[in-house]
């Protein structure tokens, strides 16, 4: 029986990764975290229903013992959960590769997805697979690119957008990535060549189809920024911008972000706790309906003009999931013998064909629009 470790496995993605895997026999699931009470309550929560052995497992990944505890656990597969990932170490990654274990993360820090690579021989020679970042981004940005990619002769620009809505449930490890580098300055490919731009500046309202209407939007630093440009031989422009549903706190977060890019404040990850207390203030208003859309211009294989809209549209409260789709796709894909040793961030790693059945369960909405 293979097992599969947790970490972070009652958190905001962790619990319904587990919720997930718990569907699937055959596996010992672990859910690990520093609070034992928390991982018991989900596991009782969760054994009803589950075809998987579960087991609730006190875990630390700080503990100066950490590799030896993991090693107790004889895991098949690691998925790391425990964010934020901006300042953190290799050092779960690397206890993967000393006891022989695969490794997922949901990270979407770019220095830490990106510079997974350097632990590529180590994951090679143990022939183990460490995947950075299967998450929204890059892992399922990736895989929407890919499968449109044919449609294009040359592509100009990509524009990524998410936009959650305010009533979902989120993280607070997923807001302090937020404000690390809110007005901060971060590299872009811009106008054909590389530029400097600024965390949550450059506000915009975009449209994002009728069932959400138009959202601001502002820059966000993810690991697609810098993979993408050479990936899809980008020749003008790669963006990425995020939302706040709710208007007045998108330029609450606008006004944070030049005080921190005029040196006023130095970095408002330090407050995170006292500010995600705080939007619970507001979490009765707006919507609990977000979406994920990316746009796609450049010339088409006979050389015109063209450009393509792919949207997914999550109501209802369902858009915390989408994130923990591609480290479910690919733990399936682990667990039925596909293996790739190496480290690598997740770009490429599954179809839009494997995604889809995943996102009609949870009834999400899938939109195309082709035009010239």
């Amino acid at each position: 029986m293979k097992t599969v470790v947790v970490l972070g496995g009652y958190g905001n993605f962790g619990k319904r990764i587990c919720e997930t895997l718990a569907q699937d026999s055959g596996i010992r699931l672990l859910c690990c975290g520093r609070h034992s009470d928390k991982a018991r309550a989900l596991v009782a929560q969760l054994q009803p229903s589950a075809k998987a052995e579960l087991q609730a497992v006190v875990l630390d990944i700080n503990a100066a013992d950490f590799c030896a505890q993991l090693q107790d656990l004889t895991p098949f597969l690691v998925i790391h959960t425990g964010g934020p990932f901006q300042g953190q170490n290799y050092r779960v990654a690397e206890a993967c590769i000393a006891v022989g274990a695969h490794y997922l993360d949901l990270a979407d820090d770019r220095r830490f997805v990106c510079d997974i690579t350097s632990l590529n021989k180590q994951a090679e020679d143990a022939g183990v697979q460490i995947i950075s970042g299967a998450s929204s981004v890059p892992g399922l940005s990736s895989a929407v690119i890919e499968h449109y990619q044919s449609r294009f002769r040359q592509i100009d620009s990509i524009d990524i957008a998410i936009a959650p809505g305010n009533q979902a449930e989120r993280g607070e490890a997923t807001l302090r990535g937020i404000l690390s580098y809110t007005g901060r300055p971060f590299s872009v490919f811009e106008q054909g060549r590389i530029c400097t731009v600024y965390g949550w500046m450059n506000s915009r309202r975009k449209y994002l189809g009728p069932g959400l209407g138009w959202r601001w939007l502002a820059n966000v630093d993810v690991p697609d920024l810098e993979l993408f440009p050479a990936q899809f031989a980008v020749t003008e422009r790669v963006r990425f911008q995020a939302s706040l549903e709710l208007t007045f706190l998108h330029f609450s977060m606008l006004a944070m972000a030049s005080l921190a890019r005029l040196r006023l404040i130095k970095n408002w990850a330090p407050v995170t706790a006292l500010i995600y207390r705080m939007s619970h203030w507001f979490s009765k208003l707006g919507s609990a309906d977000g979406a994920m859309q990316i746009d796609i211009a450049g010339l088409n294989t006979q050389g015109a003009a063209s450009r393509l809209r792919w949207r997914l549209e999550a109501y209802d409260g369902i858009g915390p999931f989408i994130p923990t789709l591609s480290t479910i796709i690919i733990a399936r894909q682990l667990l039925a013998g596909q293996v790739h040793p190496g480290a690598r961030a997740c770009s490429g790693e599954f179809s839009l064909a494997e995604f889809y059945p995943y996102a009609q369960s949870l009834g999400l909405v899938i939109r195309e629009e082709q035009g010239d």
